[in-house]
This record gives structure tokens, C-alpha cells and sequence, in this order.
């Protein structure tokens, strides 16, 4: 590959790439030249950022790409266009983007990567287009894989992703102007809530990259999750539940009412579970849970049963209910999953549950 480098200066390719991305946009037809010299200059940019086994990348040569880039706004620029991109370009692009989110210089003083400290405060639309990339199939499989990664590491991201409400081509809020605690409810048009139809929605391969982009967002950053649900309850879970728990995919159901378990059993949810477990009408989803074909469906809905009956402080409408299902549930549990029986913490769980119902007084 040397001869694509011939003695050319290195941090100039990023204005040629935001070039050639833009007449991507701007032709009705590519020419064949435009995509040859796209695919071309994204895999030089991989190169002088990532190397190979048998050529070291120059620190030097790298951050001055990194400031190129950022300074020409590239990462938006990938983002918005990644799915008009040939397979081997993409690849390219999501390696780009995954060098120069974490990339630090070399005098160790940044706390974060210089370039995603830039996009959560200045552009945090590259963010929010990285999201949007899971409504075309081309998209959606490297743009899952740079979300992962940085929120995994960044808060920020998340935080970002979950108040956002921009409609496409507006202005996303910026980290700055995020407030978990004052800041207003959402709306539920913001990115955030367009995973429920992408995870429902889409082909498989989205719909399940997606879930799992969705489960990091919901699982990671616990504080912020907790403050995020708690001010979002009704809006969050009425979505949950009957697009995701009461889906028509088994993959997407199963999942989810898995998820919906562990969030209610977090700790850092405590007040978000207590508030979930007063509803008689959540109680009545997951008894139905527990009646599907599918054993799988009708486990996981047991995890979520058990915090129900499990609490000392039952609201009256879910002791009504437990009271007047009481014989029912007393003839169905025993023999519930029986053939888990090498499961010795289901078995206990299952016994202490009928025991709970058992001892419960009249409905209120």
C-alpha cells in the first residue's frame, strides 16, 4: 500500500474525504471515479491511524489526522453519509471512528479523547446520526459497534442519546445543556425512542444489533439510568410493554422481559422497581407471561413475577389481583417449569413465592 502515501502530508486527507463524501449527496449517479477515490483515502486513513503488522503508525502522522478531522468535521460528515459507503468503506469508516474516539496525544494531560470531548460539547449530532444509522441496513451494523464502544466508557454519550428530541437535520442538545434532574421530560419523538421501532421493526441483524446498543444504553451508566426512568416512568414503560414485552418476535420478547428483570432488580433502580410493582396493570402482563407456549418467555416472566409478589408493600390493586388468583396460582405454580430441576435457586424462589401466596390475607 505504500504507494498511495507517496511523500503526500498526512492531515491533509481529511478535506479531500469531506469532499468526495459530499458529491456522494450531491450526484444523482456516483461516478465510478468518486466512489474509487473515497475507498481509497478512507483505507489510507485507516492505515495512518491504525498501521499494520508489519508498519508502526507515526504518533506524529495520527495526530495530526485527529486534528484534521475534527477540525473538517468529518466524523458528522461519515456518520450522516456511512450507509451510502461500498461494504469495504464502511468497515473502513467504523474503524476511523472507533481510532479517533478514544485517541489521546501522546502528552497524556486530555482526561478524555480530544474528539469525543469536541463532539458531546460542539457536535453532538455525529452521536445522534450514529443512532439514526440503524434505520438503513447498511448502517446499522458499524455504527452499533462505535456506539457500544463509547458508551461503554462515556457517560456523556448516553446521556446525550437519551434527552436529545432534534428532528433530523436540527441542531442535538449538547452535554452542556443536558439536565438529568430539572431538565425537562421527553417526548418520546427524541433518538432514544426510535430504538423501540428499529429493535420491533427491523430485520433481524438491526433488530438485534440494536437491542443490544439499547441494553448497554439502559445498563451501564446506573445513576443516570435511574434519574432518566424514574422522570420518564409512564412514558418508558408503556412503550416497553407493548412493543417490546408484548412483541410478535420471540428474540425481541425473550429479551426483553430478561432486560426488564434486571432493571428492576438493580439496585440504582430501587425507586424506579418500587413504583413498577404498584401497577395492577404490570402485574397482569407478566401473569400472562408466565401462560406462553414458550418456556423461555414464561422464565423470564417468572423474574419478573417474583419481585411482585416478592414485596412487603403491596399496592391494593396487586393484592386484589394476587387474592382473587390465589387458588388458581396455588394449582399452576407447583407444577410450573418442573423440569428445571436442577435449577436449585428457581426451585427455591418458586417455593418461597407459593409460600408469600399462600399467607396473604383478604383482598382489600
Amino acid at each position: 500500500m505504500a504507494f498511495l502515501f507517496r511523500n503526500k502530508a498526512k492531515a491533509d486527507l481529511a478535506k479531500p474525504a469531506k469532499e468526495l463524501l459530499s458529491r456522494l449527496w450531491q450526484a444523482q449517479a456516483v461516478s465510478q471515479k468518486t466512489e474509487d477515490d473515497l475507498v481509497k483515502i478512507l483505507s489510507q486513513m485507516k492505515f495512518i491511524l491504525q498501521g499494520t503488522q508489519e508498519t508502526e503508525s507515526s504518533p506524529e502522522q495520527v495526530a495530526q489526522l485527529v486534528n484534521s478531522i475534527i477540525h473538517e468535521d468529518l466524523l458528522y460528515d461519515l456518520a450522516h453519509s456511512i450507509r451510502l459507503l461500498p461494504f469495504e468503506s464502511r468497515k473502513d469508516c467504523q474503524s476511523i471512528f472507533s481510532y479517533v474516539l478514544r485517541f489521546k496525544p501522546a502528552n497524556g494531560q486530555a482526561s478524555k479523547p480530544p474528539a469525543l470531548s469536541h463532539i458531546v460539547r460542539h457536535r453532538p449530532e455525529v452521536i445522534v446520526e450514529l443512532c439514526r444509522g440503524y434505520g438503513y441496513k447498511e448502517s446499522a451494523m458499524p455504527c452499533g459497534v462505535v456506539l457500544r464502544e463509547i458508551l461503554k466508557q462515556h457517560e456523556d454519550v448516553a446521556a446525550i442519546i437519551m434527552h436529545d428530541e432534534s428532528e433530523e437535520n436540527e441542531r442535538a442538545i449538547s452535554i452542556d445543556e443536558v439536565d438529568p434532574q430539572d431538565g425537562p421530560t421527553q417526548t418520546g419523538l427524541g433518538v432514544f425512542w426510535k430504538f423501540f421501532p428499529w429493535i420491533e421493526g427491523g430485520a433481524f441483524e438491526i433488530s438485534t444489533d440494536a437491542f443490544t446498543t439499547f441494553r448497554e444504553l439502559l445498563t451501564r451508566h446506573k445513576q443516570l439510568v435511574a434519574v432518566y426512568l424514574e422522570k420518564n416512568f409512564d412514558l418508558f414503560f408503556d412503550r416497553y410493554n407493548s412493543v417490546l414485552v408484548q412483541s410478535s418476535s420471540y428474540v425481541t420478547k425473550r429479551q426483553s422481559i430478561k432486560l426488564l428483570g434486571e432493571i428492576l432488580l438493580d439496585r440504582a433502580n430501587y425507586a424506579v422497581m418500587t413504583q413498577y410493582v404498584e401497577s395492577g396493570e404490570h402485574l397482569k402482563i407478566c401473569m400472562t407471561l408466565l401462560k406462553d407456549d414458550r418456556k423461555m418467555v414464561q422464565y423470564e416472566g417468572f423474574h419478573v413475577f417474583k419481585v411482585f409478589v416478592a414485596n412487603p408493600h403491596k399496592s391494593p390493586p396487586v393484592q386484589r389481583i394476587l387474592v382473587n388468583n390465589r387458588e388458581r396460582l396455588l394449582r399452576f405454580l407447583p407444577t410450573f417449569l418442573e423440569d428445571r430441576t436442577e435449577d436449585e435457586q428457581f426451585t427455591d424462589e418458586k417455593s418461597f413465592l407459593i409460600r408469600q401466596i399462600e399467607s396473604m390475607g383478604p383482598a382489600p
